[in-house]
């Protein structure tokens, strides 16, 4: 078989060095194969081996193959040459690795050296050593606007710390930003000056301190402008600009990119600017980009840019996969400048609420001709659901359609993707899946390009060029090393490279030999031990030797073997495979270790924990925050980071958090791990400022002085270092001398001090160090010269230690001391002078002194800078001003807040709270009280926790009243105040007094209510209800539970408590309680029902237990109420209800039954009964009874009283409005004004008015009416009675008037009328006629007598005339006429035969007139049946015979005469009283048969009422003047 030769300079170089027996294998075995290639025999031979094996048909050489005799020469010589040739290349191959090999030892040795040598430098370092500058600076000249660095190199133990001064003066960078810079690096110190000006010639020093002592190193810097002083004179130090190399410039970093914030989907720059020295357009710095120690490289993802001064990378479009610390390297002439700062880039908006975040890092591995591993890193989810897999989309490179690879979501971080085309490129992107949504892709991956690796490497190994001596050049083709192979070998190391859940990867080597030929593979799986093998790839050629298999069963394993297919045939099956199983994927890290947060910055934490026990590959951790008392995790990190410590960034100063970890690999997250401890955001010791120990204080200045000594006073440090300053030494020196002498051995601790030992006369100089726990701080800067000398001024010495408070954008608190010289008596006040910054002159603010040691100071401008000073005065005068104070801008800090007053909700406790703006570790919170220190009050407690800081009243009075104020030390002034008034104290106690006393909030108390049955309900309801709620009732001082009789429930929703009785009786009287406790509140409720409340709820439970089985029967849903109707009928209307065809419905007046004309139908729902003609006689109880088999219920209405007054008003209304125009109508008795209405009655408000003025019945004025109209009679009318006359209707609410004018002539016609109508009714007055007693019938038995006897009246006296069937009867013995006194007349028959029936007839008569009545006379024999009576007529039983033979029939009632011709209202009549008739002696007499009188028709009654027999009937009179219709 051929071997493949590869050139040696082709191979892969390894990283270990072979032995000697290595080398010389490796050069026996190329000499073999040299030889073998150096003969074209030995060549043919193994062709021919080949063909045989594979039995295969003899090959024969093509013609342009055959090589000539002088062709075989010349090809055995070049062999020949190219053997020699590789001979020399081995050798050479050996000289390399014996040269390499002994630079490996020497690095060994250098490496032992150097561990050697830490060993010794550890040793060394454990022996104190004072300072000792190895490396002095040394003096520089330099030209104006040139940089300068200075730099040392000290040594000592422990490491010594040098600080830099300028002539004596310390360099503070923060003083001039940009102008310094101070740096130590790998124990070279520097200090860099940019762009230097002519007054930063000055001598400068390193001053290097430790425990064992101090050691200095200084000198001169000189600045020079050069003539003229262009601002180009710099180039003259760069006279060769083209020779200038970008490493040799210096280049100092100015402003520098911090920690950035960003997102996805947005852009963002990282930007430091830098002093280039020289500043050449042609010749920019270089500079480099790393991520993560990654060089960048510029492209569409990455813009970088250097010059003018700025280095600037932007990102344009964010993606997490930028997240991470990028760092900026420049390099320059004394090595390389960095800078480096993390960058964070958090989720963009989820495309649905709760979806995850997207994937990153997505990267394409194992590249093939159709295959290829696509594997990314899994977001963060901190309150999102979990992630159940992911989808994989690709897309052809310069395409923008994105096609999905899975069907199903693949449930790790790993997805091989097949089906591609060969010589495609493509790119890819993840989206992840939870169960809200599918998130956002991830930033496509790099474009890859589907070829076979193998392949590819066969192709680019096809000719090789080797160069023997520089003088032939040797071409060696592989396919000639690899012969003529048609049918391609069978692959080998079949096994699977990635098992998971839901799919396995298959992989191989290709073939050798192989073959030209194109090449696939055929892959076959059977169940491990079955030897059943099933073909896997039927449809898809497979030219990559890797393949995923997802269609696998669980439980079962599988093995697979692979054939090499190619045009000419198929391979030999390779070995099959170890078993195979799908694993299921579980292989999430285990949780990390311990958390531990520790201060860092005071915006950062430093958070570090323990690597998880079981890694599982792991890929990093995801870090995630929560404020502590919050429910919501953020995430600190939103790319997975590979160490286990991490800085979090961006939190609130102050603020409190604990922090848990998650460790990450291709399956997820891991379980959380366990929370950190609560850690405050506060900067660590030294960090934050400058320096760990105490900036300088300021301000020194002179309170007093007695000629020997001198009483200073100082400001405190502006920064405290990290740690609360203790302590302060002074210094001190002659104003005319250098040397400086210790004031204090021991430490001052307040901010006062007398020096003492000072010769009178002399001027001193001061200066003051702070002290902490990490050390003295650098001193101040030396005060102004101070003579000592007696001080005998009668008026008192400077106030000092001028402080702000509250400083806001118009107004401010300044505070200071009391002189500590008083003069020649106490201070009684002082005065506050102001004026802007700069400015000299001064404006005193209160025109009288004020005697506290504060004033509020107002009306200030915003943004506007100030000084102030304070002047003591006492009785002598107006003292020194204090030393001007520092300068202050009118302006809050950012984010200020104000004291808030409050109660606590769950102690009651009255409180002043404070939460600071910003605050360090050593900040405090120190309370006054009129600016005063409160200090160990037991009136008050303070508590602080983080920023917050609260002052706590104990016991709250009057005493308590004041203004409040708060100053947060270790700030930039972070202070507040609270004036505490009467009525917020009121308010605040009212309120704490409820909290202490919590009482349950009721919207309404104790009530009670009547249900349905008569149940009773007590109830009351609460503002709110927990459901942790207990409560019980109380009755009559006893306990009451839910059981039988009553039930006790509430619903905490509405927070209704109840209880209700279902019997309530007697028994139930007494005071009801419920008692609630819910949490901490309590209250109570009462209900005293007793007495008439008790009788009255008695009452209404007994009725509605009435009223409910009532309903259970036929039953009336509305009770007896009136109507009036249109024509002014009264109608009692009710509505029934449950009632059947079967009930029974009545009606009654006064236990009186009424029968309707229309009887009720009860299933119409409502019955009525109407009483037309309404008047006072229809008063009443009227009643209504519903029964059936059911039951029996009832409803009454007495109409009387109120009842009886509403209904005339109701028909009032309606009667007033049908009323009409007064109308003239003349009657004997006078003139008559009418006014007609639908009905008149004389209950109704009517009043009658003449001239306005109300008119009274009475003789000459009569007042009536009829049940049409209503009038008015003026009798005998005069004169007088002319004139406007009114009717009014009133109906309780409107009056109705209507007005007739009685003058003129119409009061002459109708006085006419008067008079005729008068003389009229004269003559009916004094006309003959019958008064009464002859009856209508009489039936009277043969053989008795009849007498007919009636009175007569008429002026003068009347003729009267009897007549029998219109013949005139002449008196004889059978038959007597008499007419006695002009009064009775009568007519006697005696024994009456039946020839004596007939009709009778009597006229009466005079000269105005008179009268005929008619009577009937019926005999009948004796034995006879008494005939019947008349249609229309009653039966009477026959006259019983009287004594005498005459028989005298019962008279009629006598009838007043008519007044007037018009006859009254059509009222129901009065029967009138039955009269006997006297009965003769002997015989029997006869009893006339009477009339039933007929109803009226307006009757306001039922007919039945008024079906009364009248014993004596009626008759017909016939009156001259015609009713009114």
């Amino acid at each position: 078989m051929p071997y493949k030769v590869t050139p040696w300079y082709r191979r892969k170089r390894g990283t270990q060095v072979k032995t000697d027996y290595a080398c010389q294998h490796t050069r026996s075995v190329v000499k073999h194969r040299t030889e073998r290639k150096s003969s074209c025999k030995s060549v043919s031979q193994v062709q021919a081996q080949a063909t045989e094996a594979m039995a295969e048909p003899a090959y024969t050489i093509p013609e342009f193959r055959q090589r000539t005799t002088e062709g075989t020469e010349e090809y055995q010589r070049v062999a020949t040459n190219v053997s020699k040739g590789l001979s020399v290349i081995q050798e050479e191959i050996h000289r390399m690795r014996m040269v390499t090999k002994a630079q490996v030892d020497s690095l060994a040795i250098q490496r032992e050296v150097k561990e050697r040598m830490t060993k010794r430098t550890d040793w060394l370092d454990e022996i104190p050593k004072m300072p000792d500058f190895v490396l002095a600076l040394r003096p520089h000249t330099v030209w104006e606007k040139t940089p300068i660095k200075l730099f040392c190199t000290v040594q000592g133990n422990p490491r010594p710390v040098v600080k830099w001064y300028k002539g004596g003066v310390p360099v503070d960078p923060l003083s001039a930003p940009g102008k310094y810079k101070i740096e130590n690096k790998y124990g070279v110190h520097s200090l860099i000056i940019s762009r230097c000006v002519v007054s930063d010639t000055a001598e400068y020093s390193a001053v290097a301190t430790n425990p064992h002592g101090t050691a200095t190193s200084m000198a001169t810097v000189t600045v020079k402008r050069p003539a003229g002083g262009g601002e180009l004179c710099h180039l003259g130090l760069v006279p060769h600009l083209t020779e200038i190399h970008p490493s040799k410039l210096e280049i100092s970093l100015l402003d520098r990119f911090s920690i950035s914030f960003g997102q996805e989907g947005g852009a963002i720059s990282l930007m430091c600017t830098m002093v280039v020295v020289p500043d050449l357009p042609n010749v920019p710095p270089i500079a480099q980009w790393y991520r993560d120690d990654k060089l960048l490289k510029p492209s569409q993802l990455v813009e970088m840019f250097v010059g003018g001064g700025v280095a600037r990378l932007t990102l344009p479009h964010l993606a997490k996969d930028d997240e991470g610390l990028y760092t900026l390297r420049i390099f320059t002439k004394d090595g390389t400048a960095e800078h480096s700062a993390y960058l964070f880039v958090s989720d963009a908006a989820p495309s649905a609420p709760g979806a995850p975040g997207a994937p990153m890092s997505v990267k394409a591995y194992d590249v093939n001709a159709d295959y290829v591993l696509v594997a990314w890193k899994p977001p963060n989810t901190v309150n999102e659901a979990a992630i159940t897999g992911y989808f994989v989309d690709r897309c052809e490179a310069g395409g923008d359609t994105w096609v999905q690879c899975n069907d199903a979501p693949v449930k790790v971080c790993k997805y091989p993707v097949h089906g591609l085309s060969v010589g495609h490129s493509y790119h890819f992107r993840v989206r992840a899946v939870n169960s809200a949504g599918i998130s956002r892709p991830s930033r496509k991956s790099d474009k890859v390009t589907a070829l076979d690796a193998a392949e590819n490497e066969r192709l680019q190994g096809k000719e090789e060029v080797i160069k023997i001596e520089g003088k032939y050049d040797i071409v060696i083709k592989d396919d000639d090393l690899e012969g003529y192979v048609t049918i391609p070998g069978e692959p080998t190391d079949l096994h699977a490279s990635e098992v998971f859940k839901s799919y396995v990867v298959l992989s191989w080597k290709p073939p050798s030999p192989r073959g030209r030929a194109p090449l696939w593979y055929v892959i076959e799986k059977c169940i491990a031990g079955t030897g059943a093998w099933q073909r896997i790839n039927t449809a898809v050629k497979l030219h990559s030797p890797r393949y995923p298999v997802f269609d696998l069963q669980d439980g079962h394993k599988y093995q697979f073997r692979v054939y090499s297919v190619n045009m000419y045939g198929s391979s030999e099956a390779s070995a099959p495979s170890g078993p195979v199983q799908k694993v299921d994927e579980d292989g999430v890290p285990s949780a990390p270790g311990q958390v531990v947060a520790t201060r860092n910055t005071k915006s950062s934490v430093f958070v570090q924990w323990e690597a998880p026990k079981v890694p599982k590959n792991l890929i990093g951790y995801y870090i995630d925050g929560r404020v502590v008392g919050a429910k919501e995790w953020f995430p600190c990190n939103h790319k997975p980071f590979r160490h286990n410590r991490f800085v979090v960034h961006g939190l609130t100063p102050g603020e409190s958090y604990v922090f848990r970890v998650q460790a990450v690999n291709i399956f997820g997250l891991s379980d959380e791990s366990q929370e950190s401890s609560p850690i405050a955001v506060e900067p660590a010791l030294g960090k934050g400022v400058e320096y760990a120990t105490p900036s300088a204080p300021f301000g020194i200045t002179m309170l007093s002085s007695d000629g020997s000594s001198i009483t200073l006073a100082w400001k405190s440090p502006k920064h405290c270092g990290g740690s609360k300053v203790s302590a302060y030494y002074i210094d001190r020196r002659d104003a005319d001398g250098l040397v400086w002498k210790e004031v204090n051995l021991e430490a001052v601790t307040e901010r006062v001090c007398t020096v003492d030992n000072l010769t009178e006369g002399n001027f001193y100089e001061f200066k003051v160090q702070a002290a902490n726990m990490a050390g003295v701080g650098v001193p101040s800067v030396p005060s102004a010269p101070m003579k000592c000398e007696a001080w005998n001024m009668e008026e008192p010495g400077p106030a000092y230690d001028l402080s702000f408070s509250e400083v806001r954008s118009h107004s401010l608190v300044i505070l200071w001391k009391a002189p500590f010289y008083t003069g020649a008596s106490a201070v009684t006040g002082y005065f506050v002078d102001m004026a802007k910054k700069g400015s000299s002159e001064f404006t005193t603010l209160n025109e009288e002194a004020v005697s506290h040691r504060y004033l509020q100071v107002s009306g200030l401008e915003e943004g506007e800078t100030y000084v102030f000073r304070v002047r003591a005065v006492n009785t002598k005068g107006v003292g020194k001003a204090s030393q001007v104070s520092e300068p202050v801008c009118a302006r809050a800090l950012p984010g200020t807040k104000e004291i808030e007053a409050g109660v606590d909700e769950e102690t009651g406790d009255i409180f002043l709270s404070l939460e600071a703006c910003e605050i360090c570790e050593e900040s405090k919170f120190v309370w006054s009280k009129n600016y005063k220190p409160i200090g160990d009050c037991p009136r008050v407690s303070v508590t602080s926790k983080g920023r917050t800081s609260r002052l706590t009243f104990t016991n709250p009075d009057k005493d308590d009243l004041g203004k409040y104020s708060v100053v947060v030390t270790d700030t930039d002034g972070v202070s507040a105040s609270h004036t505490l008034t009467e009525d917020a104290l009121n308010t605040m106690l009212e309120l704490s007094h409820a909290i202490r006393h919590p009482v349950v909030p009721l919207k309404h108390g104790l009530n009670y209510e009547i249900l349905e049955k008569g149940h009773v309900r007590f109830w009351l309801q609460a503002v709110k209800l927990s459901p942790s709620v207990s409560y019980r009732f109380i009755v009559n001082d006893k306990e009451v539970t839910s059981g039988e009789g009553q039930k006790i429930s509430h619903d905490v929703a509405t927070g209704v408590i109840q209880m209700t009785v279902d019997l309530f009786t007697r028994a139930n009287e007494g005071t009801y309680t419920v008692q609630i406790h819910d949490g901490k509140a309590k209250t109570q409720s009462s209900l005293v029902l007793v007495g008439d409340v008790f009788k009255a709820a008695l009452k209404e439970a007994e009725f509605q237990r009435k009223e409910h089985i009532r309903k259970q029967g036929p039953h009336f849903s509305e009770y007896l109420y009136f109507t009036i109707a249109d024509d002014c009928t009264v109608m009692l209307a009710c509505k029934v209800a449950n009632v059947q065809k079967d009930t029974a419905f009545r009606w009654y007046k006064e236990e009186d039954e009424i029968v309707p004309e229309t009887p009720p139908n009860v299933m119409s729902g409502a019955c009525a009964l109407p009483i037309p003609l309404f008047s006072r006689k229809d008063q009443g109880v009227y009643k209504a009874v519903l029964s059936d088999n059911r039951g029996k219920d009832t409803s009454t209405f007495d109409i009387s009283g109120q009842a009886f007054d509403d209904i005339i008003n109701a028909i009032a209304q309606i009667a007033g409005a049908s009323a009409s125009e007064l109308v003239l109508q003349c009657t004997p008795e006078g003139i008559r004004l009418q006014c007609y209405m639908s009905y008149y009655t004389e209950e109704m408000k009517t009043v009658w008015k003449h001239k306005e003025s109300k008119i009274a019945s009475s003789e000459k004025m009569r007042i009536g009416g009829t049940a049409e109209m209503a009038w008015m009679q003026i009798c005998d009318p005069t004169d007088k009675e002319k004139g406007n006359y009114s009717i009014e209707i009133s109906d309780g609410v409107k009056t109705h008037t209507r007005t007739f004018d009685l003058s003129g002539q119409a009061y002459t016609d109708a006085y006419e009328e008067y008079l005729r109508l008068k003389a009229a009714a004269f003559a009916e007055k004094n006309r003959g006629r019958v008064v009464g007693g002859l009856p209508d019938v009489v039936t009277i038995m043969e053989e008795k007598s009849l007498s007919l006897t009636c009175t007569v009246w008429g002026e003068p006296t009347p003729e009267v005339t009897w007549f029998k069937n219109e013949q005139e009867v002449a008196s004889n013995e059978h038959t007597k006429v008499t007419f006695d006194g002009g009064k009775f007349a009568s007519l006697v028959i005696n024994k009456v035969t039946p020839d004596d029936s007939g009709k009778y007839s009597i006229n009466v008569r005079n000269k105005y007139g008179g009268e005929f009545v008619e009577i009937t006379v019926s005999v009948y024999r004796h034995g006879e049946q008494i005939p019947e009576p008349k249609l229309g007529q009653a039966k009477t039983p026959t006259a019983t015979p009287a004594a005498t033979p005459a028989a005298t029939p019962v008279p009629k009632s006598p009838a007043p005469p008519s007044k007037t011709p018009t006859p009254t209202p059509s009222k129901s009549q009065t029967p009138a009283p039955s009269m006997k008739s006297p009965t003769p002696a002997s015989t029997p007499s006869s009893t006339p048969v009477p009339k039933s009188p007929t109803p009226s028709q307006r009757s306001p009654t039922p007919a039945s009422s008024r079906g009364a027999k009248s014993p004596t009937p009626t008759r017909s009179i016939k009156s001259p003047t015609p009713p009114r219709k």
